[in-house]
């Protein structure tokens, strides 16, 4: 009876050997998916050689976003609600101020220009866009460069004034700030100017990014549209680093970069991409290399939604999917020039790894399971026959 039940289970666990514990799909079960690109989650498989790896280097990476059309033309130097005005009025008769009633006049004596200057306090334009000027009354300024609201306050000044001139400057800019938020080191509002209106002009103000530049992102928003590109981008294309305009929000947000390890590695989990390019050879590496008793080294996998314009310059004619074309690259670590394709490879964002057991460690396993069973029909036979006895 014992050898019955033994010879039935194991006779079971062979038909039914695909459901005995897996870290993945075996070699042969990829080789059979590949079969059939057709199929609902098909996918082309390519051997990953040197010549490979170099066409897929010689195609420059696609980012997804731009921030090319959120560029901005419009002047900085507008006086805005809220800002502070410095205003200086000088007049040759003196009338006003008085011969020797402020600094600037010792100034325009020893310039030989007879008159009297004054520096008024700062004085901030309010919500209707006006500013309080002595003997000029209120004076419209918003909406105005420093040199047009000086020729204005000069015009209201006349006929009170004998042939006065005035110069204004902005003393605190409130109105042309954009506010940024997220993974900077001083989040709040950032001032523009006309030397300082680009993107990392602002970034730089903020004390810049918390994150490395390659999992960082900058989105702007602005009239209900929102403008993305990678940090790593902005930083290194001229034309991703926009003039921003006054009212911009600017969040940089924290995108991770990782990629994912199974099969038998030293670690199977969810690994967080170092600063820089990370080739293949690393992220073995990261993961505990290879388990020598249980990897097939002849077919390490690389799973990865590829770039169409990849795909294509490689041959390969599989569908493209919204996220791009799956394929399966796998590589031969057992042969020595391995070693140099995986360096030659860089691993992307989502890229998956996975080493599938040899064959040997595949049939260890089963006779491990064997075994298990074995001792399962032994420990029945002794029941057996203590209950007979």
């Amino acid at each position: 009876m014992s050898r019955s039940i033994l010879t039935l289970m194991i006779l079971a666990a062979l038909g039914g050997c695909s459901t005995l514990p897996r870290d993945g799909p075996s070699g042969r079960a990829v080789d059979r998916g590949a079969a059939t690109p057709d199929a609902l989650g098909g996918y082309a498989l390519v051997d990953l050689d040197y010549a490979v790896s170099e066409r897929i280097k010689a195609i420059p990476p696609r980012f997804l976003g731009s921030l090319a059309e959120a560029t901005s033309e419009t002047p900085l130097d507008i006086i805005g609600i809220g800002d502070a005005l410095a205003v200086s009025v000088f007049e040759p008769s003196g009338a006003l101020f008085g011969r020797g009633s402020s600094s600037g006049s010792a100034n325009a004596s020893a310039a030989g220009v007879q008159g009297a200057s004054g520096n008024l306090p700062a004085v901030v334009v309010d919500r209707d866009g006006s500013v309080g000027i002595p003997f000029a009354g209120r004076i419209r300024v918003a909406g105005m460069t420093p040199p047009q609201a000086s020729e204005t306050i000069r015009r209201a000044l006349l006929g009170k004034v004998g042939n006065p001139q005035v110069m204004v400057a902005v003393a605190q800019n409130n109105s042309n700030t954009v506010t940024v938020l997220g993974e900077v080191r001083q989040p709040g509002r950032a001032p523009l100017g006309a030397a300082g209106d680009r993107i990392l002009d602002v970034l730089a103000a903020t004390g810049g990014a918390i994150r490395p530049v390659e999992d960082a992102v900058v989105n702007i928003q602005r009239a209900g549209r929102t403008y993305s590109a990678p940090l790593s981008v902005v930083s290194t294309d001229f034309n991703e680093n926009v003039r921003l305009t006054r009212g911009d929000v600017v969040n940089v947000t924290y995108r991770p970069r990782r990629y994912s390890t199974f099969g038998a590695l030293g670690a199977v989990r969810q690994n967080d991409m170092t600063p820089g390019p990370l080739s293949l050879t690393g992220a073995l590496g990261g993961a505990g290399g290879l388990d020598s008793n249980q990897a097939d080294a002849r077919r390490v996998m690389v799973f990865r939604f590829e770039r169409p314009e990849v795909a294509q310059a490689l041959g390969i004619t599989q569908a493209a999917t919204p996220r791009g074309v799956p394929v399966v690259y796998q590589l031969n670590l057992a042969e020595t020039s391995g070693f140099f394709v995986a360096s030659n490879f860089m691993i992307q964002p989502d890229d998956i790894v996975y080493a599938p057991r040899s064959g040997t460690a595949e049939a260890r396993k089963f006779f491990e399971f064997v075994q298990t069973i074995t001792r399962v029909v032994y420990d029945i036979s002794v029941t057996s026959a203590l209950n007979i006895d």
